[in-house]
């Protein structure tokens, strides 16, 4: 007999069109479980299934466009063989009783010819390559100095963006989160050290984050704003992103976006600025918060101590889901978590990915 204890998390959230069984998000994380030409494999569907005890489920990152491919056997949004794959993995989702938002990632400078389908050159900001070698699909590799975006290209991202989210609603999700963070393109034009332009999309604050607020507008135009949201990560120094003072560009940022009533807005926050308890007051809506970036893997605790601070509405969960299908169920009968097998992460078949099995049976009646 398992014995089910109160939680926070574990309660439900209800803003605007969001209905959740409860305040666990599963975060996006890559998992390379595509085939050659960016279509989900049939496992992608058993995958999110299984997880959809989470309040909300966020994919991994989607190419939105060719060009925006980072990653070989990443899956994207484009054509008509990725939506009808997608909306196999929604359908399986939301027969579960999930919820699921499609994360569009456009890569930017994290991008190699060898990890395109169309094998095109990146493009970025500005020509600043990437700190250090690159997986593509014949092995590491030497980074490339991307093309710097011309305006013609970034009014074409725009609308890639547009464009796929609208294919993201076709294929059955429930909205769309633009990946804001983790140094990827829109992350690079916020930041100091990856946008040197000093054009309309560079130079002072509101030209930093005039990129992400054209895509973002673009999206909420497409599917309306109660299915458009933002992941940001201020201050993230991942693959060499430097960011000295981010607070004034993400304040600028949030109260830029707060009018628009996005679905959410999901932050993580570094070592050195405190940005939930910063940019939640100027959001003004729903805030999923992400504390394990770059730090231990959230537990119970953790998730429940930032609800307890009001920093957020919402907790994700990355690493904890991975070799855990069924977490918000552990969570509630305190069974323990299993660590994954990092070996297994970003390889292409069901081992690692589906094979991990639930700690407990479904709940039954009591008599």
């Amino acid at each position: 007999m398992t014995h089910e204890t109160a939680s926070s998390l574990l309660t439900p959230y209800t803003s605007g069109p969001l209905r959740l069984a409860n305040r666990i998000v599963m975060a996006p994380m890559t998992r390379l479980r595509a085939d050659e030409n960016g279509v989900p494999l049939p496992i992608v569907a058993d995958y999110y299934a299984q997880r959809a005890g989470a309040g909300l489920i966020v994919t991994e990152g989607i190419w939105p466009g060719f060009t925006g491919q980072s990653l070989w056997r990443q899956p994207g949004l484009v054509t008509e063989e990725q939506v009808a794959a997608w909306r196999r993995v929604t359908e399986a989702v939301h027969t579960a009783g999930g919820v699921i938002f499609a994360q569009l990632m456009h890569g930017g400078r994290a991008a190699h010819p060898l990890t395109r389908v169309d094998g095109g050159w990146p493009l970025a900001p500005s020509a600043v390559p990437l700190p250090g070698p690159q997986h593509t699909r014949e092995g590491m590799r030497e980074p490339v100095v991307p093309k710097a975006m011309t305006g013609r290209d970034i009014a074409e991202t725009v609308e890639d963006f547009a464009r796929a989210a609208r294919n993201a609603v076709r294929a059955g999700f429930d909205g769309v989160e633009l990946h804001g963070a983790n140094s990827y393109l829109i992350h690079q034009f916020l930041a100091d050290n990856t946008n040197l332009r000093t054009d309309a999309y560079g130079g002072d604050v509101p030209g930093r984050i005039r990129f992400a607020r054209e895509a973002v507008e673009a999206v909420a135009d497409a599917v309306g704003p109660h299915r458009t949201a933002v992941r940001l990560s201020p201050g993230n120094p991942q693959s060499g992103i430097v960011e000295a003072d981010p607070g004034p560009v993400y304040r600028t940022l949030a109260a830029a976006l707060a009018p628009l009533g996005l679905a959410y807005a999901h932050l993580t926050e570094s070592s050195d600025y405190p940005a939930l308890a910063d940019l939640r007051p100027l959001l003004g809506g729903t805030v999923i918060a992400n504390v394990g970036e770059n730090h231990d893997p959230t537990d119970r605790a953790a998730g429940e101590a930032v609800l307890r601070r009001g920093v957020a509405d919402l907790v994700s969960y990355g690493r904890a889901f991975l070799a855990n299908p069924d977490l918000p169920r552990r969570f509630a009968t305190g069974a323990p978590t299993t660590r994954p097998d990092t070996a297994l992460l970003y390889t292409h078949g069901p081992e690692g990915y589906t094979d991990h099995p639930a700690a407990l049976p479904a709940p039954t009646l009591a008599r």
